[in-house]
């Protein structure tokens, strides 16, 4: 039987494009497609997928949140995340939410599909860069030491940087996250800590620049 595939991701273009790709493999069938954490999770009651490939960028919500709910409902589902944003950001964050893989978009739609059968076999996918990295990481005994810049921020603290990157205010973060005004406020003076920034000026202006580099 195919492998059943379901794809998160707010980017109707990207989303059918990928659709389109997997729909001409025999052994993957594509169950469904979301572009928030609420349809992605009415989906997988719906279509019991066996793999889910998710954005770190969604309609109303994060990548990350979605895959710890999935991890927490239905352990079965094998997670691959794809994404515009540069591994050494997102790779391991998305490992430590549950995820198996983690794919950059501008790898080739080849390469795309040997991911989505690598995490469907149970495997673990990342491009060798990044692998070599984690694991000179794990026997250097780095995993000890304070990790620094956008490392050093916690998954809450980076998706609000990249919210103000993208021009939200304190108030429309704190209604998009579900979240206090005055929480929003913390992270922010936390976030400015941890990136040695000023005020909210250096503070906006980095998270711009940010996300600019980042597509």
């Amino acid at each position: 039987m195919a492998t059943k595939v379901l794809i998160v991701d707010d980017h109707p273009a990207a989303s059918e494009g990928l659709s389109t790709r997997i729909a001409g493999q025999p052994d993957l069938e594509v169950c469904g497609q979301a572009a928030d954490i609420a349809e992605a999770l009415q989906l997988i009651r719906r279509t019991r997928p066996d793999v889910a490939i998710i954005d770190i960028q969604l309609k109303n919500g994060n990548g990350l949140d979605l895959i710890e709910q999935i991890k927490n409902r239905h352990s079965s589902i094998r997670v691959l995340v794809w994404s515009m944003f540069a591994d050494e950001v997102y790779a391991e964050r998305s490992l430590h939410a549950g995820a198996l893989g983690y794919i950059n978009k501008q790898n080739t739609t080849g390469r795309i599909l040997d991911a989505i059968r690598c995490v469907r076999d149970g495997k673990i996918y990342l491009c060798e860069e990044t692998a070599q990295q984690l694991l000179t990481r794990t026997v250097a005994g780095t995993k000890h030491h304070k990790p620094v810049g956008l490392k050093g921020l916690s998954n809450r603290e980076l998706e609000i940087f990249r919210l103000i990157g993208i021009g939200l205010s304190t108030s429309d973060i704190a209604t998009r996250m579900h979240r206090s005004v005055n929480t929003v406020e913390s992270h922010r003076q936390k976030i400015k800590r941890k990136l040695s920034l000023k005020n909210a000026a250096e503070l906006h202006r980095a998270a711009v620049q940010w996300v600019l580099e980042n597509g």
